[in-house]
């Protein structure tokens, strides 16, 4: 069994922002050089997420006016009483989830036709992780 592990580091420009991380997941499963396993693609801040899905725009437009109906901004959230204004940013990551465990079949991410890997922000402006776990023979 080999383990291979990278850290991804983000300097975001908005306070929510979507961040394709498909090619860069897929060369952390070559530089392990597992052919069968899988990968573990976790968000490492509670107001950020993992998400596989297609990457249409218009998709990405509905998933986040949907985000921001279930789980909007507002001032009277009880975590803002810490000081933060981030507690839509806390509800938004349970939504999307905070991490995926992606097949690996023959070497490569064994992906739907449509299914790439996204790392999801929703309270950026500042520097945030993800951990990649890639596992197998």
């Amino acid at each position: 069994m080999q383990f291979h592990t990278e850290y991804l580091w983000f300097d975001t420009k908005q306070k929510r922002e979507l961040i394709n991380i498909t090619q860069t997941v897929q060369e952390a499963v070559t530089k392990c050089g597992i052919k069968e396993g899988m990968v573990l693609v976790s968000a490492m801040h509670i107001t950020a997420g993992v998400i596989v899905n297609d990457h249409e725009p218009g998709l990405w437009q509905d998933i986040d006016e949907w985000l921001e109906k279930v789980a909007p901004f507002k001032q009277d959230y009880r975590h803002h009483r810490t000081g933060e204004t981030n507690g839509d940013a806390h509800l938004k990551s349970i939504l999307a989830h905070h991490q995926v465990i992606l097949p690996v079949t023959d070497g490569k991410l064994d992906l739907g036709p449509w299914q790439q890997v996204f790392y999801a922000e929703f309270d950026g402006r500042r520097r945030k992780r993800a951990i990649i776990k890639v596992m197998g023979e």
